[in-house]
């Protein structure tokens, strides 16, 4: 297929109706766009046109632009007073367990390059809220258990781009055979140089934002001003050699910490981030190469559990040092089995930052996040049900 608006047509078409399909499975609808990208792409059926394909980095910025920027809004001062110290540590301590056990079994068990170990780590911190949230409605899940679940998975990604931004710097100088004894420093400061140029472009942006946000009278208007200044602010990162994603989620935090009628911005994007969502999901689906798989089986298969056993002993420590209850500690980690934006987008980027590795690592990201969404909602339910928030007769 060479037509590109026929392409996009059929995928926007095609994902709606394989989602309504998935959905009488009672899986999450971001599994049926990456199994149709799996399923359309250039390694089974190659019928997604070549243009669509070669714009993925585009589509992707965007998507991860705005998925960022939603992020932020977490970062309300009202937010973070509300969810209370219960969710910081444990929402910090089961990142960092999940970054700290993937990187050290790749390195140790795989014998994987450190650089390589050190970006699995960072994308196994990430956890996938929609279909948490998703099981959390259907069920109607209410308690303790359920109000600390949701404060961990509204925060946890935003502590994963923190930790993919130093890892991905501390990354990129190992591969580029920086051995000096002082490079560690060098790319520690190169790090926190790209995290505050993040924040100053960021917090910028936001400025610019709520002074502009005068002149809007329209909810049109408001949804071009959004967007303009959230393209504005990739563009600009993209630039000069930023954090595509930190700077969109600084300019949601920023934002939403400075403009009272912050809200408005993040609900205007409603109307329009479904297709666009659709779309960066099926094109990561076809971006897979099918062909690869059989060697990555052992890769996949360690991701797949020491992502999950950091998860679960991460959520022990956090919720011993908070005092959490007991419930919490035995069941929660059980909840963030779930993974998909936010890693996939920090794949894609490790692939085209890494020409040789970069395939082997979005593969085996893409292939474990179709594994992952179906047994993450199961798993949810199940941690959901020990702690007694949900009764299943």
């Amino acid at each position: 297929m060479n037509n590109s608006i026929l392409g996009l047509g059929f995928i926007l078409t095609a994902g709606l109706v394989s989602a309504k399909v998935i959905k009488k499975l009672s899986f999450p609808a971001v599994t049926a766009y990456l199994l149709l990208g799996i399923l359309i792409g250039p390694s089974i059926l190659n019928l997604v046109p070549k243009d669509i394909l070669n714009s993925s980095g585009m589509i992707s910025n965007v998507v991860l632009g705005i998925i960022a920027f939603g992020i932020g809004q977490n970062f309300s001062r009202f937010h973070l007073r509300r969810i209370g110290k219960t969710v910081i540590w444990i929402s910090v301590l089961e990142a960092c367990g999940a970054l700290i056990l993937v990187t050290a079994a790749f390195y140790f068990l795989l014998h994987q390059p450190f650089y390589i170990s050190l970006i699995f780590g960072s994308i196994a911190s990430a956890t996938a809220p929609a279909a948490t949230v998703m099981v959390i409605r259907e069920y109607r899940a209410r308690g303790n258990f359920t109000d600390t679940l949701l404060g961990v998975v509204a925060i946890d990604d935003a502590w994963c781009l923190i930790i993919f931004a130093v890892s991905l710097a501390i990354s990129q100088a190992i591969y580029a055979h920086a051995v000096e004894a002082s490079f560690i420093i060098r790319v520690f400061l190169n790090a926190l140089l790209s995290i505050a140029g993040s924040f100053i472009l960021g917090a910028f942006m936001a400025i610019f934002l709520s002074i502009i946000y005068r002149f809007v009278r329209t909810q049109a208007e408001l949804l071009i001003l959004t967007l303009g200044l959230i393209f504005l602010n990739i563009g600009i990162a993209i630039w000069l050699n930023l954090s595509v994603l930190l700077a969109s989620m600084f300019l949601g935090a920023m934002l939403v910490n400075l403009n009272r009628y912050s809200f408005k911005f993040f609900d205007s994007l409603k109307m329009i981030d479904s297709p666009l969502f659709l779309l960066f999901f099926v094109l990561a689906g076809a971006n897979l190469e099918i062909g690869i798989l059989n060697n990555l089986s052992l890769i996949g298969l360690t991701y797949l559990i020491f992502r999950v056993a950091g998860k679960i002993l991460g959520v022990n420590l956090g919720a011993k040092a908070s005092g959490a209850a007991s419930s919490v500690r035995k069941y929660l980690g059980f909840a963030l089995v779930p993974q998909a934006g936010v890693a996939l987008g920090c794949a894609l980027i490790a692939k085209s930052d890494f020409p040789e590795a970069g395939n082997m690592i979005f593969t085996t990201i893409v292939a474990t996040t179709v594994i992952y969404e179906l047994v993450g909602p199961l798993c949810t339910k199940y941690a959901l049900r020990k702690a007694e928030d949900i009764i299943i007769h």
